[in-house]
């Protein structure tokens, strides 16, 4: 996919996701993105951010955060009904939706991927809430609203997040992420909700919860007390537990698993396995398993609800009325009735070229995998490694001396990070790497950008195609002889590998 104009998002992180972003910024460039860059200050801004930078229709916007900064740049999109693709640069404590597409972790790396990426529509799961009731008025609630399932317009127009792409969770799940604090996470990473879960698997009490068809909420499908509600959009949870096996990210439905109470013995083994070791028992009669496009969920308002790993404020899905219910009664003689709906292949998403589209369930998709050769002689197409001694004789190649090393006297020296072949239908070539400055041995990062006019050799002095490119291993030395540019990118004339 081709894009000109890129916005790049950014949550900072105390300064951790800004060490790389020259290296990063370097790469888009040699791709041909104009990029323009915006900044998370304060919490809760990156969804105005995106939702902003979404109604100047950028072909495609980039979050470098973690899942909550995508899901916020999502939820920007979707606020202006904007036709922007989505990509990540992963840069957050557990990156779970890097995990699920195989997104490398380095940024730099990631920005690699996304430069030669696919875009695949995905669903995403939407919620609201539909109503906040005193305990002891339900029953009249219900009459009064019986058979209706629409949204109220007033709460869907708030500032909240309604959509989520991987998954929702009521319970102990969105409490742990509560009581984890942001400073904790910069430090430590992941090991911060193992810490906060352990402290909360045995102070967390059971709720009472009741799921109804949302396409039929007089019909009942499980009421009683649970421990942990997960409303699956994805497979996996924590980033390593499979919760929901056969979910995908184009069937249009929801994979429901709800963690009922127990006996305190297995209650305590059940949220263990899942917050600590990562496990969950499809055996256990205390899993309740359900699928289906809508759900109505009634659980109490004092029950925290997570999306996409970020704790959610009920208040922020409220419209007047319902806020002042809440401010004024305890919030544990109120329930609430949350909407979930699933939304049909409702955004379009960047996906590395390598990902095996485990989560789709079309798996059909234009293979740009495929290495192309980088011109039209012998030469051109022989496979990396063997290659065939080039001469001054060879036709449509810039002249070439029989000494390979003498071809780039005077070029720079460039350590390979990683590397891309045949971007976009230029048939671009990417090696990020950094090079070193000769007054000062300051290290400063560039971007290879090699085309079909490109001659790239071994040190045999044989041609190899640009699929090189893809196979160099990190740390090595390549040599380029080409201008550079004031964003670091070298247009490679020659590069010796």
């Amino acid at each position: 996919m081709r894009y000109k104009n890129v916005c790049l998002i950014i949550n900072p992180r105390d300064g951790q996701n800004m060490v790389k972003i020259n290296d990063v910024l370097a790469v888009f460039s040699a791709a041909g993105w104009k990029t323009d860059m915006l900044l998370k200050i304060y919490c809760g801004q990156t969804m105005d951010l995106a939702t902003q930078a979404a109604k100047k229709g950028y072909d495609l916007m980039v979050s470098y955060g973690g899942d909550g900064t995508m899901n916020q740049v999502i939820n920007g999109v979707k606020n202006v009904k904007g036709k922007s693709v989505v990509g990540l640069l992963p840069g957050g404590t557990a990156n779970e939706w890097a995990g699920e597409v195989q997104i490398p972790g380095d940024p730099i790396k990631a920005a690699l991927a996304l430069v030669k990426s696919e875009v695949r529509e995905v669903d995403l799961g939407h919620v609201t809430v539909q109503r906040i009731i005193k305990t002891g008025a339900i029953e009249d609630a219900q009459k009064q609203t019986k058979g209706k399932a629409k949204r109220n317009k007033e709460q869907d127009s708030t500032k909240a997040p309604h959509n989520f792409l991987m998954m929702a969770g009521l319970g102990i799940d969105a409490a742990v992420i509560g009581q984890t604090p942001n400073s904790l996470k910069h430090k430590i990473g992941p090991i911060a909700f193992d810490i906060s879960s352990a402290k909360e698997v045995v102070e967390h009490q059971p709720f009472q919860l009741e799921i109804r068809d949302g396409k039929k909420e007089d019909h009942i499908l499980w009421q009683g007390e649970a421990l942990q509600v997960i409303v699956a959009n994805t497979r996996r949870y924590a980033n390593m537990v499979e919760v929901a096996p056969d979910a995908y990210l184009d069937d249009s439905v929801f994979d429901v698993c709800v963690i009922t109470k127990g006996n305190p013995l297995t209650t305590m083994q059940q949220i263990s396995a899942m917050l600590l070791r990562h496990r969950l028992d499809d055996e256990d009669q205390n899993i309740r398993r359900f699928r289906g496009a809508h759900f109505s969920i009634r659980v109490p308002a004092s029950t925290p609800l997570q999306l996409d790993g970020s704790r959610v404020r009920l208040k922020d899905y409220l419209g007047k009325a319902e806020r002042k219910v809440l401010e004024q009664e305890d919030s544990k003689d109120l329930v609430v009735d949350y909407r979930f709906d699933a939304l049909p292949r409702a955004i379009q998403l960047a996906i590395p070229h390598t990902y095996d589209n485990a989560l789709f369930e079309d798996k059909h998709h234009e293979d740009t995998a495929i290495v192309h050769p980088t011109g039209g002689d012998k030469g051109d197409q022989q496979q990396q490694g063997k290659g065939e001694r080039l001469s001054r004789s060879d036709e449509g190649s810039a002249p070439i001396p029989g000494d390979a090393e003498a071809l780039l006297d005077g070029a720079r020296s460039v350590s390979v990070v990683g590397g891309v072949a045949n971007v976009n239908k230029k048939k671009v070539g990417i090696i990020a790497g950094n090079t070193t400055k000769q007054s000062t041995g300051e290290k400063l990062p560039v971007a290879v950008r090699s085309d079909q006019k490109t001659v790239i050799v071994n040190k045999a002095g044989e041609h190899v195609s640009q699929a090189v490119v893809e196979k160099l291993p990190e740390g090595e030395v390549i040599v380029v002889k080409g201008k550079k540019s004031k964003r670091g990118v070298i247009q490679a004339t020659h590069i010796l590998v």
